[in-house]
């Protein structure tokens, strides 16, 4: 009797082998030729691998075909990047692609791999090695191709962005033998130059055989050893070259990178007008504050100046000699109604001896008077003369009698106290001891 725990359906023994292919066989490579190409209404691709010995039944699905670099034919010797799988309602073994390269582009991308993995366990590709791009620019070195539509679309949006910065080309072959050893050359020559502060190293898309100058060893090496930022610029989108994992910065097409190269002109003006505006006002403020300040200080000079302070002295010298000379004329009148008295007195007695003594009393009385008062005067006078020397000798007009003067702008808004405040054909107006004078400036020499 048989036990039926162990008897598998079709479809059962199909999803179990379909689970054993998957499980045991990973991803894997196969190379042969495409037979047999299909391409139903579903968009997918079927077709046979075969060798001279064997073949087997393959599927692409069409979600997988937009890496495809080349459109397949039957007769192409290709690889196939698959895995192994079972079509469960026929039981056909066949493989999944995922990925399908021409044979000569398997050869090359297993040598991509194994120069990536080097380079990369060597730190060429480390974050921390890569240099910033400038934000702007002086000059601008272009690696490529001089007739490529690459160079065209650089350029382009290079004189869209920015056509105020200079561009140099380096012109080089970008596919072929010689390839590797003219964009290695270019990059060391723009380095020993020193010319330009970023450089732009590009071609435009193509296979992986096309773009293979871009993973050599010697390329990648003279990236690293740049000291000028390089953006790479190699290919399409989807392209990712060894040039691009060492550069400071991987753009993904030509036109890009000349967007990363240089900033937008437009916004650097804006931003230039808006730091403008800012200073205009902050100036604008500044020059008001200090006409407010000017207008207090020539406030304040008036009220100090030493022509005022002289003349209100003057006034009070004025003052007091006319207090004097009126005590004096009081004093005076007195000793002579005195004498009038005396005299009346006197005559009445007719003491000539004492009239003749007082007499000289008085000469010598009114002597002595006319001494003091003369005294008195020229002791005031010379008091009221070396006041006004000391006033006249802070006043700032005997510093101009000296020979110095005062220079100040044309509508005396400001004085010039240093060369740095005038400019070249400005009118000035100096201030001598006798009068004004108008010149225009010939030259500005700093000391």
């Amino acid at each position: 009797m048989r036990n039926s725990e162990h008897i598998f359906s079709v479809s059962q023994l199909n999803r179990e082998a379909k689970r054993l292919l998957a499980g045991h066989f990973l991803t894997l490579q196969v190379q042969g030729e495409i037979s047999n190409l299909s391409l139903p209404s579903s968009g997918h691709y079927y077709f046979t691998l075969k060798d001279a010995q064997a073949q087997i039944r393959c599927a692409m699905f069409k979600g997988q075909q937009q890496r495809l670099r080349f459109k397949p034919a039957n007769g192409n010797l290709v690889v196939a990047t698959a895995q192994v799988s079972l079509y469960e309602p026929r039981g056909d073994y066949q493989l999944v692609v995922e990925q399908l390269e021409e044979a000569g582009d398997g050869a090359l991308r297993l040598a991509y791999e194994r120069l990536k993995q080097k380079l990369l366990q060597e730190g060429l590709f480390e974050q921390n090695r890569k240099k910033p791009i400038p934000q702007l620019p002086k000059q601008i070195g272009v690696i490529t191709s001089a007739s490529g539509a690459a160079i065209h679309d650089i350029l382009s949006v290079l004189k869209r962005r920015f056509p105020a910065i200079p561009v140099l080309i380096y012109p080089v072959a970008v596919q072929g033998d010689s390839a590797k050893f003219e964009i290695s050359a270019a990059l060391d020559n723009a380095n020993k130059q020193d010319l330009v502060d970023v450089i732009i190293l590009a071609r435009g898309g193509g296979s992986l055989e096309d773009l293979w100058a871009f993973n050599e060893e010697i390329v990648a090496r003279a990236v690293a050893a740049s000291q000028i930022p390089v953006i790479s610029a190699v290919g399409h989108e989807v392209d990712f070259s060894i040039a691009d994992f060492v550069a400071d910065l991987r753009a993904p097409t030509p036109s890009a990178a000349a967007e990363h190269a240089v900033p937008d002109q437009s916004a650097w003006l804006n931003r230039f007008s808006d730091i403008e505006r800012q200073l205009t006002r902050q100036i604008e403020g500044k020059l008001q504050r200090q006409k407010l300040r000017l207008t207090w200080l020539n406030k304040a000079l008036q009220t100090q100046h030493p022509g005022e302070k002289l003349q209100r002295n003057s006034q009070r010298l004025d003052d007091l000699e006319q207090r004097l000379n009126r005590v004096l004329q009081g004093d005076l009148q007195l000793r002579r109604q005195r004498l009038a008295l005396n005299e009346h007195r006197l005559s009445s007695h007719q003491p000539m001896a004492a009239i003749h003594a007082y007499r000289q009393q008085l000469d010598y009385f009114q002597q002595r008077l006319s001494r003091s008062m003369q005294i008195k005067l020229r002791t005031l006078r010379s008091r009221q003369h070396a006041a006004a020397q000391t006033l006249h000798a802070v006043s700032p007009l005997a510093t101009l009698e000296r020979g110095y003067a005062i220079v100040q702008r044309r509508d005396r808004s400001q004085l010039i106290k240093s060369v740095k405040q005038l400019a070249k054909r400005e009118l000035i107006d100096t201030r001598l001891a006798d009068g004004r004078l108008v010149s225009e400036v010939k030259e500005v020499i700093p000391d």
